[in-house]
């Protein structure tokens, strides 16, 4: 049975549930991954430290319990966890739960879409920072070109899923392939949302001078195309929407440096070791994988999600600063989970 919805210190909702799989994954993105840390000797979660699919089942359904409805199954890259598509299977049968979806890179994605659609995966996103190979190249680091990854998300779309591309927009690195994304995807008919460089983790070298803000890339894109905005779909949609006018073709901007959305934030994360996180940008989280393997009940678990998720005061994007960008200690993306 729901319980009655829970709230933070700011009444913020606990609706949406980001599960990391894997800290692994096929890419080393410079903004993400970068190769000089993320090398061959990095030390990447043992498998006995990861969450079992039973272990994230049984979670999925206390959080379902909670209030929250959507999921999205994350990593480093999901694809990689081996049986991803029974994890699938399992959460997408359970009662309560309205969408599940996948973020990935798409390298993986091609062939197996049509399985992840039977499984019960209703949508994927799939990170992809620009057009031009070499670009592309420099940015993952691993020698894959764009083509492959535009193969994927064609085939996610033949299979059924939703499909929208995300591009992390990073001064200097890829803000020249704005023009050209955006051209591409809106003959496509493909969503593609553009994603402000962030100073999520450590690693990444996150200056505010690297930042191109939403209204610098707006502005862009509206030299050449007609856009009009569209509502969110409901409330805490991190995407602010447009649309191509005369066309259902959308073009979303995540804004968590320029205009923060703190207010409301209604996700919460969990690590693929089970630390369980209540912002992108925390520093520490609640080890959730050792209090299931010490034999906690249900209720236990629910009370100590409930707990956390009322003394949440997370508003980070609100307060960041030079200092507090660089100084404050942040989990890293590829462990966290976007």
């Amino acid at each position: 049975m729901q319980q009655s919805v829970i709230t933070d210190k700011f009444g913020r909702a606990l609706q949406d549930l980001r599960i990391s799989v894997t800290d692994r994954c096929n890419f080393r993105c410079r903004y993400c991954m970068p190769r000089e840390i993320f090398g061959k000797d990095f030390a990447f979660l043992p498998k006995e430290h990861l969450l079992s699919f039973e272990e994230i089942e049984r979670l999925t359904k206390v959080f379902l319990e909670l209030g929250v409805r959507k999921i999205r199954l994350t990593g480093g890259e999901p694809l990689l966890r081996r049986d991803i598509k029974h994890l699938i299977e399992r959460l997408a049968n359970l009662d309560g739960l309205e969408d599940i979806g996948l973020t990935t890179n798409g390298v993986l994605l091609g062939k197996m879409a049509t399985g992840l659609k039977q499984a019960g995966l209703k949508r994927v996103n799939v990170s992809l920072d620009a057009i031009d190979d070499e670009t592309f190249m420099k940015i993952n680091d691993s020698n894959v070109k764009s083509q492959p990854v535009i193969d994927s998300i064609i085939k996610a779309k033949e299979a059924g899923l939703k499909v929208k591309v995300n591009m992390v927009v990073k001064k200097g690195m890829n803000d020249h392939q704005i023009l050209p994304m955006a051209n591409f995807f809106k003959k496509i008919g493909v969503t593609l949302r553009f994603i402000e460089f962030m100073d999520v983790g450590q690693t990444n070298g996150w200056d505010f001078k690297h930042v191109v803000t939403k209204k610098e890339i707006f502005e862009m894109i509206a030299n050449e195309h007609d856009l009009e905005a569209v509502d969110p779909a409901y409330f805490g949609e991190v995407a602010k929407r447009y649309r191509y006018t005369g066309t259902d073709i959308e073009v979303g901007f995540i804004t968590s440096v320029s205009e923060s959305f703190c207010s409301s934030c209604t996700r919460a994360r969990i690590a693929a070791d089970g630390h369980f996180f209540t912002c992108l940008f925390a520093g520490e989280g609640l080890n959730l994988k050792d209090i299931l393997r010490d034999g906690a009940t249900n209720q236990e678990l629910t009370e100590t999600i409930i707990s956390r998720w009322k003394y949440r005061d997370d508003r980070y994007s609100d307060e960041r600063t030079e200092e507090t960008a660089k100084n404050r200690k942040k989990i890293e993306m590829s462990y966290i989970g976007g």
